[in-house]
């Protein structure tokens, strides 16, 4: 078996970089094809049936909006009614046919199936799921409570949740040759320092929504959807406190994200839907940051060190000492670069 393996190790780097010079070219010349073909003929949206968790606000809500743009019946489901009521509201305005509005907590498998089962009952079809609902904490992991609670509540609404509402939807998705749309992040790559439980909880999405897309072949498409710095109230700074209730800090976001631009969640929405309607298999939005998986890849050591630097301050310091917010505070960048809808404190309540 040893003799076997080194055979490999000697044959596998060369059989692939020839593999590459000529496999490469063609594949990719399909891809583009295909990519021209779909973006001419996407899918028709109207009278199709979405479910979008997590739609009370940021990307969940604009993506109501684009799907409603577009003439589909909507399943919007959230913790938060009220809220969801006002964007059923500018949903049906924009062009949705039917919204139905559904309370519910992705974290508990009872309410995923309830949500599914609603659904059904009311529109007897289910044609999109788009899993976006996802919360986050930021905490050195040496800082964590022991008991770790908020780190188990990320897991159960970023990845349980979507994996347990999937469950429930495949079946009724497979009768319609649907469609799956997961919010996964750049965050699955990056690995901010602080996001170790939410890196964690978006990498698990990826290789999950991926290894579906095996299992469930040509009867489901799916898209993997990684945004970068968007606007949000996550990029306004809402992060889960150790009590279980959700606060602002605005001081550690900035610390987080620092001097780089954080894009419209309009854009993002409408980026992740026609990626949909096309049936691509991933969309990173904006379009620049696949370029850091690349350097991840290829410079990993350079992109830790530089994490390093901006994000953390002296050992024992304030989170305030890290050189991302003493660059804001020194230049007023985040004036510039962040959307004026994230630089106030003010997020929904209800």
């Amino acid at each position: 078996m040893d003799l076997i393996h080194k055979f490999l190790n000697l044959v596998a780097p060369s059989f692939t970089f020839f593999s590459l010079f000529f496999i490469l070219p063609p594949f990719y010349l399909f891809k583009s094809f295909r990519f021209i073909l779909r973006s001419v003929f996407p899918e028709d949206l109207a009278g199709k049936v979405v479910l979008i968790t997590g739609a009370s606000s940021g990307i969940g809500e604009h993506l109501a909006y684009e799907y409603g743009k577009r003439g589909a019946r909507l399943a919007l489901a959230a913790r938060r009614e009220k809220s969801l009521h006002e964007i059923a509201d500018r949903a049906r305005y924009l062009g949705s046919p039917d919204v139905i509005v559904i309370r519910a907590d992705v974290s508990k498998v009872d309410d995923c199936r309830r949500l599914v089962n609603e659904t059904m009952d009311h529109f007897r079809r289910l044609d999109h799921l788009v899993n976006n609902a996802g919360i986050n904490t930021p905490c050195l992991f040496e800082d964590a409570p022991p008991d770790m609670a908020n780190f188990r509540t990320i897991m159960d609404t970023n990845f349980w949740g979507s994996v347990y509402t999937t469950r429930f939807a495949v079946p009724h998705l497979k009768n319609t040759n649907g469609k799956i749309v997961v919010l996964s992040s750049a965050a699955s790559w990056m690995n901010d320092p602080r996001y170790s439980v939410y890196s964690a909880s978006k990498a698990a999405l990826t290789a999950f929504f991926d290894t579906l897309r095996i299992e469930l072949g040509s009867d489901v498409s799916i898209t993997i959807a990684s945004p970068g710095y968007i606007e949000s109230e996550l990029t306004t700074g809402k992060f889960l406190e150790e009590d279980g209730n959700f606060q602002v800090h605005q001081d550690i976001r900035d610390v987080q994200i620092g001097p780089v631009p954080v894009a419209s969640v309009s854009g993002c929405a409408e980026a992740i839907v026609k990626g949909a309607r096309r049936g691509d298999r991933y969309v990173t939005q904006p379009s620049w940051f696949r370029m850091t998986y690349l350097w991840k890849m290829l410079f990993p050591e350079l992109v830790d060190l530089g994490f390093r630097l901006f994000t953390l301050a002296r050992p024992g310091g304030p989170h305030q000492e890290a050189l991302n917010k003493r660059i804001l505070d020194l230049t007023g960048l985040q004036k510039v670069v962040y959307p004026s809808s994230i630089q106030s404190p003010e997020i929904k309540t209800d």
